[in-house]
């Protein structure tokens, strides 16, 4: 079970035109825009990514937007986030042993990133509901490589709800 007090959020380059290319964009934007809304409310720490920034924009709007009120987009250039020094050290610093992930493309940054996590001794939960490659084929090969390397599967409200855990807690 997931806890509010040990899992930290990843977001992975939801950016520009290439975040319309996806497949199920709107779904993908709308979901990923409720998984951090909820999780600010539950004041997980939140490490947001973009690939190449002055290349491929900046995060789409809705999710920009629920993000730059406390964070800070870090750049990368490598597909892997955590061969960016800058994301490592704030992984690090984070103070959590689980990560939830959502993000683009499934097939490359996500599923080198939650690799790596997964390497480095963190507990990886992909948030299946928010990511998504240019084809659904690419996510399901994604997700099956994924799982079969020990990373878990979780959706949006399946994740909120496992940790708010009551329907009287504040953050309900």
């Amino acid at each position: 079970m997931l806890s509010k007090n040990t899992t930290g959020l990843i977001v992975v380059d939801v950016q520009g035109k290439l975040a319309s290319l996806m497949h199920e964009s709107e779904a993908l934007i709308e979901n990923t825009t409720k998984l951090v809304k909820g999780a600010k409310a539950l004041s997980l720490p939140m490490v947001w990514l973009e690939q190449n920034p002055d290349r491929l924009g900046p995060t789409v709007e809705p999710v920009r937007e629920e993000l730059s009120q406390n964070h800070l987009a870090i750049a990368k250039y490598t597909f892997d986030g955590c061969k960016a020094p800058t994301f490592k050290l704030a992984i690090e610093n984070a103070n959590v042993d689980t990560w939830l992930i959502c993000g683009i493309e499934a097939h490359i940054c996500v599923y080198q990133t939650a690799l790596s996590l997964r390497q480095m001794g963190y507990r990886v939960e992909l948030v299946t509901d928010c990511v998504s490659s240019r084809t659904a084929a690419n996510k399901a090969l994604a997700l099956a490589k994924l799982t079969a390397n020990g990373i878990g599967l979780t959706g949006v409200e399946m994740c909120l709800y496992e940790m708010v855990e009551d329907c009287r807690a504040p953050e309900f």
